[in-house]
Formats: C-alpha cells, sequence, structure tokens
C-alpha cells in the first residue's frame, strides 16, 4: 500500500482511476476551496439551472478556511476541515465533474458510492498541519461569496500539495481497510 504519483489539476478519469487507497498524491495546478455555505450556494444554484462561479469539471475541491497570510506569503495556515459536513452536498457535486475532495475525516456512504459512480477520490490532507500545508500554495484569492469570509469559495495555486488517497474509485476505504490491516 503506497504509490507515490503527481498529479495535475484538473484531474481527469485516467489519473484518478489508478489510484488506490493509501498512495500518496503531490497535487499541482489549481485547487479550489468550498465548505459548508458555500456548498449550499453551489448546490442552490444547480437545482436553479443558474450557472456556477467555477466550473466544476476535473475539480478538486479543498475543505479548508484558511487563516489571514502573513507578510509576504500569499495565505495563512490552510488545514483541512472535517468532511462529512459536506457531505449532503458532495454527491451532486461528484455528479456535476468534481473529481477530487481533500479534508479530513470518514465519508458517508452515499459520498462513497458517488465517487465509484462518476470515478472520484478522496484525499486525508494532515489536520494539525495547516502551516505546513500552506508552503504548497503558491497563490491564493477568493473568487466567489467573499461575504463567507474564511468560508468562501478560495482559488489555490499549489505545488506538491502533499495528500493521501483515503476512498479510491472503487470504494475502498483507508480508515476501514487500514485498521484490519493493523488489527492484532
Amino acid at each position: 500500500m503506497g504509490n507515490i504519483y503527481r498529479l495535475e489539476t484538473p484531474l481527469k478519469e485516467e489519473d484518478v482511476v489508478k489510484l488506490r487507497i493509501g498512495d500518496k498524491v503531490l497535487l499541482s495546478g489549481i485547487v479550489y476551496t468550498a465548505r459548508d455555505a458555500a456548498h449550499k450556494r453551489l448546490i442552490d444554484l444547480i437545482e436553479k439551472n443558474e450557472s456556477l462561479p467555477i466550473g466544476l469539471e476535473g475539480q478538486v475541491i479543498y475543505y479548508v478556511g484558511p487563516s489571514p497570510a502573513p507578510p509576504g506569503r500569499p495565505i495563512g495556515a490552510a488545514g483541512p476541515t472535517t468532511s462529512y459536513r459536506m457531505d449532503p452536498y458532495a454527491p451532486t457535486l461528484i455528479a456535476h465533474g468534481i473529481r477530487g475532495m481533500i479534508g479530513k475525516g470518514k465519508r458517508s456512504k452515499e459520498v462513497v458510492e458517488a465517487m465509484v459512480k462518476h470515478k472520484a477520490v478522496y484525499f486525508g490532507a494532515t489536520g494539525g498541519a495547516g502551516a505546513l500545508i500552506s508552503q504548497s500554495i503558491r497563490e491564493a484569492g477568493i473568487i466567489a461569496y467573499e461575504d463567507l469570509g474564511p468560508e468562501a469559495i478560495w482559488r489555490f495555486k499549489v505545488v506538491d500539495l502533499p495528500v493521501i488517497v483515503v476512498n479510491d474509485t472503487m470504494g475502498n476505504d483507508l480508515y476501514e481497510q487500514g485498521k484490519e490491516r493493523f488489527r492484532i
């Protein structure tokens, strides 16, 4: 368990179908951020058949509320938030083209099923390592929902953002299978 891949966003189906739980990925390119409130707004737009502020096809959404940028940096700490709060919205966004999500914690059965059906993956980022993770972010700017503050949709340009595959396109779950592997 644990190949290392370098991937560039936007992700293609062939990028993610080769990934397996436990694989390490260094992600480069554009990554968008969104948390609960932004997810709700995106779903509302989809339900009204209105334009979204970002194209979803092949994109990766990072569940993060970044802290303000210190002098000379594009962003402050940018550690993952707990993903299950996005679970009511994630299957719809996956069906509309999201190819990857980054966060921490388990995903619901419905999200895992959507990932299998639409060929998407869930990456884990290390909680508590927001300052370290932010070193991979070269550019950052709010592109939608500025009124949400740190929960706005941000556009990050990342280089070698370190993540681990937690759920793959086969329905495997690192949290579950990892426990079984090391159970005594």
